[in-house]
């Protein structure tokens, strides 16, 4: 095996998908920011097209643009861009790409390249109905959707798209998701008011996909579940295969005696004579510092935690008397089918949410693919 590699399996993310398509009677789009999750930005769009999803969403331009350039043509939404992409905007206009629009200026430079390329752009309106992020106030809503309605009027927009986000989907039940639901249907009424009727209302994330049906509308937008990772992990996993396993060969194994300080500030002292196997992973690869003392590992089949602090390019683990030899694997995550941690178990050791585990993974990790994307 390579030194260090994430093996990402493209039919777990195809089946992921496939398992969503089957939970919805609406379209799915797949949402591939973050180089898909850390997963491949281009791999993963294949796979979960692949799968059953007929939209792709990104966060940045940039990354729609990217799938365009690779040949993929499936409608697209990005939706997070600033004043100054004005080029980037030209070229979403001009390859196809939705743009989300949530404020007057969006709305103007959207109009702006359009007119320059004589082109009709297609966008998505955004109303906040709660997480107070992006999207627009709904002090401003009533002006954006006037404005909207006058530009579509007038040909130089075409609106596919009323969508918003939701704040807590992953705590089904919370009193906040029932808010949301009836602010958008609010935003949706004042929408049509103003002959604003749009093809697409999407609102259901990956946790709305899987345990709220009511807020699916007409499209929904998974995201970390499209990676085989449960949105709401204390219901289970609905079927989903997680579709990365990070990995590495050992570097070094040396034997050494108790009372050995290991790591940077000897945070672990060995307790008795005992083996240390090097791991060549460290935070420039994406593992959490925190890990230091509590990130599980298996080695040979056998679960460990990091054995001191992490370093900037390996870990140290200490395996006591299991016989270990370099070049063997070290599993840092994977789909815990074969007793391995997951994700979740590194995100549970360092008190954050896979999400962050897996899209951190850094680029000196090789990304290799197994499965068939389709």
């Amino acid at each position: 095996m390579l030194r260090t590699e994430a093996v990402v399996d493209l039919a777990a993310i195809r089946g992921n998908v496939a398992t969503l398509k089957a939970a919805t009677a609406a379209e799915v789009m797949a949402v591939v920011k973050a180089d898909g999750y850390g997963h491949g930005l281009l791999e993963s769009a294949r796979a979960a097209l692949a799968g059953g999803a007929t939209w792709l969403g990104t966060a940045m331009i940039d990354e729609s643009i990217a799938l365009r350039d690779a040949g993929i043509t499936a409608p697209t939404l990005a939706w997070l861009w600033t004043p100054d992409e004005t080029e980037a905007v030209r070229r979403a206009v001009d390859t196809g790409v939705d743009l989300s629009v949530s404020s007057q200026w969006q709305l103007d430079g959207v109009r702006a390249a359009a007119a320059d390329l004589d082109l009709v752009p297609r966008i998505h309106l955004k109303i906040d109905t709660g997480l107070s992020r992006n999207g627009a106030d709904v002090g401003n809503w009533p002006d954006l959707l006037a404005a909207t309605a006058k530009a579509q009027a007038g040909g130089e927009v075409e609106v596919v798209g009323v969508w918003s986000h939701f704040a807590y989907a992953d705590e089904p039940g919370h009193p906040m998701i029932a808010q949301q639901i009836a602010a958008f249907r609010d935003a949706l009424a004042d929408a049509a008011r103003v002959g604003i009727e749009p093809q697409l209302r999407h609102l259901a994330n990956s946790a709305a996909t899987l345990t709220l049906p009511e807020a699916h509308f007409d499209l929904v937008r998974p995201g970390i579940a499209v990676y085989g990772l449960s949105p709401v992990p204390q219901q289970g996993d609905f079927g989903l295969v997680p579709g990365m396993t990070l990995r590495a060969a050992l570097a070094s194994v040396k034997r050494v005696r108790a009372g050995s300080g290991v790591s940077y500030g000897h945070a672990y002292t060995t307790e008795r004579e005992t083996t240390l196997a090097l791991v060549p992973l460290g935070y420039a690869d994406g593992i959490p510092r925190n890990a230091t003392n509590v990130g599980p590992v298996s080695i040979n089949g056998h679960r460990f935690t990091i054995s001191g602090r992490v370093c900037m390019d390996q870990v140290v683990v200490d395996v006591g008397d299991l016989p270990v030899d370099v070049g063997d694997h070290a599993v840092l995550f994977g789909p815990g089918l074969d007793g391995e941690p997951s994700a979740q178990d590194w995100a549970d050791a360092v008190g954050t949410i896979h999400y962050e585990i897996v899209t951190r993974v850094g680029p000196r990790v090789t990304r290799t693919y197994v499965g068939a994307a389709g």
